[in-house]
C-alpha cells in the first residue's frame, strides 16, 4: 500500500470528532458497570478520550468505532483498576470481561431501541408529538402542560398512555422486522 492510499483511510477531524462525540454516552454506559460508579467512569472515559485522540490516525475507517473506542476503555478499566488498587479488588479479570461482554451487547440493543424510539417518534402525528416532546421536556410535568393546553390533567395523562402504547409497539414492531436503520 502506497503513502497515497494509507493517507485516504485516515478520517478528517471533523469526521472523526462527528463520531467521538457520537460514542460518549455509548463508552460511558460500557465503563460504569465496569467502575462501578459515576465519577470513576467519568475518569476513565477522559483517558480513554486522550487516548482515542492521540491514537486518531490509527484507527481504520473501515471498521467500528464504538468497538474501537470499547477496546481503548477496556485497556483503561484495567489501568484504573491497576492504580486504585485494593478499591477494586472485587472485580476479578475474567469477571470484569464477562461484564464488559455483557454491557456492550446491552449498549447495542439499547442504541437499537434509541434508533427505532426516534424513527417511531417522527412517524406521530404532529399533535401527538408535541405532546410527548413537551413532557419529555426536563422538569415539565403533566400537571403544568395540562395546565398550558387548556385541557384536564387526567386528559393529557390518557393521550401520553396511549401515545406510550403506539411507541411501544411500533419499537417492537421495528426491532422484530429489522426496520432499524
Amino acid at each position: 500500500m502506497n503513502s497515497n492510499d494509507q493517507a485516504a483511510k485516515v478520517l478528517s477531524d471533523d469526521e472523526f470528532i462527528r463520531l467521538f462525540t457520537s460514542t460518549q454516552r455509548p463508552l460511558f454506559l460500557h465503563i460504569l458497570p465496569l467502575v462501578g460508579n459515576g465519577p470513576d467512569a467519568d475518569e476513565v472515559l477522559q483517558e480513554t478520550n486522550l487516548i482515542m485522540w492521540a491514537k486518531r490516525e490509527q484507527f481504520d475507517p473501515g471498521t467500528s468505532f464504538l468497538a474501537w473506542g470499547r477496546a481503548i476503555a477496556r485497556l483503561e478499566v484495567f489501568r484504573f483498576r491497576r492504580t486504585r488498587g485494593k478499591k477494586l479488588k472485587f472485580l476479578e479479570g475474567d469477571l470484569l470481561d464477562r461484564i464488559a461482554s455483557q454491557a456492550e451487547a446491552s449498549s447495542g440493543e439499547l442504541e437499537l431501541r434509541r434508533e427505532a424510539l426516534a424513527q417511531c417518534v417522527q412517524q406521530l402525528q404532529v399533535k401527538d408529538r408535541k405532546l410527548i416532546l413537551m413532557r419529555y421536556t426536563p422538569g415539565t410535568t403533566g400537571e403544568e402542560i395540562a395546565r398550558r393546553l387548556g385541557r384536564p390533567a387526567n386528559s393529557v395523562y390518557q393521550s401520553l398512555g396511549r401515545i406510550r402504547r403506539t411507541l411501544a409497539e411500533c419499537i417492537r414492531r421495528r426491532l422484530v422486522s429489522g426496520e432499524v436503520t
